[in-house]
């Protein structure tokens, strides 16, 4: 090997080439970077860390199984400390838009794994001695399933560390609001008309309802990403690899990630498809859409201050206008409509590139992975975002109640005594004259002032009927 100051001669299967002097990584992951150059799109770091993790996880039950000299072991298992720390993810220079299967991005975790083991050793820097990248950090697997394995792990600890927190910590700003805003009595919506009466703090426990079940839902498709593809090699038979070494890298991956990560019942399916993940973005698109949901009745809720419905405060955080002095506009809740957007597409994505698997292997691998965990990341933040700046500190106005006697929807709880057509009549009448329903009743019906004060009394149409 020959180098000069900018670049090192390496060699690989197919033959000569040069490779940044002061790179870890080797003339494979060269070869793809001059390959694919089409985006700024990389490998996130939860990626990064779940590679990391596999290849030190190997290596120790390849010794183990006395399949690996202890001191290429140790060396590799420190070099892949160091990359699920994050010490060299500038070594990981490739493009989301790649191979179908991430085998170049495998092997650029293969070399820089190696290099930094042999740098340990004392050996030079892309020789592959003692170490080589496939046949010592690279044993017992393949792309085929150490790349679906390290998406699984990476979405799989991103869920369960970054998501299901921010959507717990959501949750609980959301029901402190329901607490706080039971006793406001306004009037309730349907397609975007007045309804009768509803209290402001039970359409925040709906909010409350939308999330808990957004968290047992992605906890329910976490149990799909337990599930690990490692162990099938190239087509899921298993060749060239020990029969007991999916099950006990598995074993170390949980006890170092504190995650429940198990070997697949049937590789066949682990790595022709990807339907575990395809299941997951479809519970992320449903969190993002129920988010979308919550946020958009916000922005209404809070619209005005004046001249919209305004019976809610939301906090203001920034100027809401280079040339309106005053304005303040709702812009959490508008950037976590357009997080949902984003994530909703990507499920899009992840979708088409789930149908893409042919025979033993799915060839869009890559930007499943990108989408996926890029879905989690961002939904994880501004769900976090939400609560903090937006949702801790919105108050009620008075705008609420004070429209309740007005609304003509309160008719509705005079049906039972005097039908719906004459309390129609009574609704129709008091829209024409500016009334309100009370009025009207009082001259139309036989009803006296006190009965209609209990018939007609807000707080009670928000009661739910029991059987007591």
């Amino acid at each position: 090997m020959s180098t000069n100051d900018k670049v090192r001669i390496e060699k690989d299967s197919m033959g000569k080439l040069e490779v940044p002097s002061g790179s870890y990584y080797g003339a494979q992951t060269q070869r793809a970077a001059l390959n694919f150059q089409i985006s700024s799109l990389r490998f996130p770091r939860s990626f990064i860390r779940a590679i990391g993790a596999i290849k030190l996880c190997a290596s120790q039950v390849n010794l183990d199984l006395g399949l690996l000299d202890s001191k290429l072991s140790i060396a590799i298992m420190g070099a892949s400390q160091e990359v699920m720390d994050g010490d060299h993810d500038s070594q990981f220079v490739l493009d989301i838009f790649q191979t179908g299967s991430g085998t170049s991005t495998n092997m650029n975790a293969n070399e820089v794994i190696a290099n930094l083991a042999i740098e340990k050793l004392g050996g030079v820097v892309g020789s592959r001695e003692p170490v080589h990248p496939n046949d010592h950090v690279n044993m017992g697997q393949s792309s085929n399933d150490v790349i679906p394995t390290a998406i699984h792990i990476a979405a799989l600890d991103s869920i369960k560390n970054r998501l299901i927190p921010a959507l717990t910590s959501l949750n609980s700003q959301l029901k402190e609001k329901s607490d706080e805003f039971m006793p406001v009595v306004k009037t309730g919506r349907t397609h975007l008309q007045d309804a009768t009466p509803v209290r402001l703090g039970q359409e925040f426990l709906g909010y409350v309802g939308q999330i808990e079940r957004s968290i047992s839902r992605i906890e329910i498709a976490c149990g799909e990403l337990s599930e690990v593809a490692l162990g099938g090699t190239a087509v899921g038979t298993g060749v060239n690899t020990h029969v007991n070494f999916s099950t006990m890298v598995c074993e170390k991956l949980s006890e170092i990630l504190k995650l429940d990560i198990n070997q697949t019942s049937n590789h066949f399916q682990a790595q022709s498809s990807l339907d575990s993940i395809v299941l997951v973005s479809g519970s992320l698109k449903t969190i993002a859409v129920s988010l979308m949901k919550i946020s958009n009745d916000i922005r209404w809720l809070g619209s005005g201050p004046r001249a919209g419905i305004g019976e809610i405060d939301v906090p203001a955080v920034q100027p809401g206008s280079s040339i309106m002095p005053g304005k303040v506009n709702p812009v959490i809740p508008e950037s976590v409509c357009q997080v949902a957007a984003q994530v909703i597409g990507n499920d899009t994505t992840i979708t088409i590139a789930g149908q893409s698997g042919n025979f033993e292997i799915n060839v869009m691998m890559p930007v499943a992975a990108h989408n996926l965990l890029e879905s989690i990341d961002i939904m994880a933040s501004a769900s976090q975002n939400l609560a903090g700046k937006c949702i801790a500190g919105l108050e009620a106005t008075t705008k609420g109640p004070e429209m309740v006697e007005k609304g003509l929807a309160i008719v509705t709880t005079l049906v039972p005594h005097i039908g719906y057509d004459a309390s129609a009549l009574i609704a129709k009448e008091a829209g024409e004259t500016g009334e309100s329903v009370r009025e009207v009743a009082i001259r139309r019906t036989d009803l006296s002032e006190q009965e209609l004060d209990s018939i007609l009394d807000p707080a009670s149409m928000t009661q739910p009927l029991t059987n007591e």
